[in-house]
C-alpha cells in the first residue's frame, strides 16, 4: 500500500514537471510572437512609414542610389522637363562621397535628401553597435556632402526588424519604405514598369523607383508615369510632406525566419 502511493506520488511529480515545463514554453512562444506583433498595436514603438493615410490626393515618387552615374541626370532631366518640384532620393553615403556633382544637381534642384545607409548590407543581420555604425557613418557622410542632416533613412534591401527600428529612432531617423514597387530594379522594360505603378497606386502612396544604373528603363517610363498620375489628380510631393500631414498607416514586420 505505502509503495503504490510512493508510485503515485512520483508520477505526480514528473506530471507536475512536466505541465510547468508546458507553461514555461507557451510563454517562451508568446513572448516571442510579442516580439515580432504589428508595430501599430505598440503606441510607443517606432514603425515604419510605407503609406500615410491622408484626404489629400498626394503621392511621393522616391528614388535610390547606391551606385553608377549614369541615369541620375537623364532622371533629374524628366523631373525639370514636367514641372515636377518634390520628390524624395535616397542616397547611399559611399555613393554621395563619390559623386558630390550629381548630389549638388539634386539639391540645386530642390529635391529632398534621405539615407539609404552607408554599405548595402541588410541591418536585419547585423549586431546593434554595426547597425548604429552604418547608419550613424553615412549620417556624418551626407551631412558633409549635402551640408544638411538627413532625417529619413531607407534601409538597403529594404531588410529591417524591430531592432533597426529602435536604433533608427534613438538616431532621430524615420524608416521609410513604400506601398508601390515599380520593380524597375528588375531591369524591366518602361512599359511594365509604368503599368507597376499605375494599377497600385492611391493617395498617401510613396513609390519606389531608382536612379541607379541598374535601373536602365526608369527614365523612359517616368515622363509616362508623372503623366498619368497627374491626369488622375494626383499631386507629387516629397515624403516629409506626407508624414507632415496624416498619421501613419503600419505595416505588419513579420518574421522571415
Amino acid at each position: 500500500m505505502n509503495f503504490f502511493f510512493v508510485i503515485n506520488g512520483t508520477r505526480l511529480k514528473q506530471i507536475m514537471i512536466i505541465l510547468v515545463a508546458a507553461l514555461f514554453a507557451a510563454g517562451t512562444i508568446y513572448a516571442k510572437k510579442e516580439s515580432i506583433s504589428v508595430f501599430s498595436t505598440q503606441a510607443q514603438a517606432p514603425s515604419a512609414v510605407y503609406q500615410v493615410d491622408t484626404n489629400k490626393k498626394w503621392i511621393a515618387l522616391t528614388f535610390d542610389i547606391s551606385w553608377g552615374e549614369k541615369k541620375v541626370e537623364p532622371i533629374l532631366q524628366v523631373l525639370k522637363d514636367k514641372g515636377v518640384k518634390h520628390a524624395t532620393f535616397f542616397l547611399s553615403s559611399v555613393w554621395a562621397q563619390d559623386h558630390p556633382n550629381l548630389v549638388k544637381q539634386i539639391l540645386d534642384a530642390g529635391y529632398e535628401i534621405g539615407s539609404h545607409g552607408h554599405k548595402h548590407v541588410s541591418y536585419n543581420t547585423l549586431e546593434d553597435q554595426e547597425i548604429r555604425k552604418q547608419i550613424t557613418t553615412a549620417h556624418s557622410i551626407l551631412n558633409k556632402v549635402t551640408g544638411k542632416d538627413p532625417t529619413l533613412l531607407r534601409v538597403p534591401n529594404g531588410e529591417f526588424d524591430q531592432r533597426v527600428l529602435q536604433i533608427a529612432s534613438s538616431l532621430n531617423y524615420t524608416v521609410v519604405q513604400w506601398g508601390v514597387d515599380s520593380f524597375d530594379w528588375m531591369k524591366k522594360d518602361a512599359k511594365t514598369i509604368v503599368n507597376n505603378v499605375l494599377t497600385k497606386a492611391k493617395k498617401g502612396d510613396i513609390v519606389l523607383m531608382h536612379a541607379s544604373d541598374s535601373a536602365k528603363h526608369t527614365h523612359e517610363a517616368l515622363p509616362i508615369i508623372i503623366d498619368k498620375l497627374r491626369d488622375k489628380g494626383f499631386e507629387l510631393v516629397t515624403v516629409s510632406q506626407l508624414i507632415s500631414q496624416a498619421d501613419l498607416k503600419h505595416n505588419e514586420v513579420q518574421d522571415k525566419r
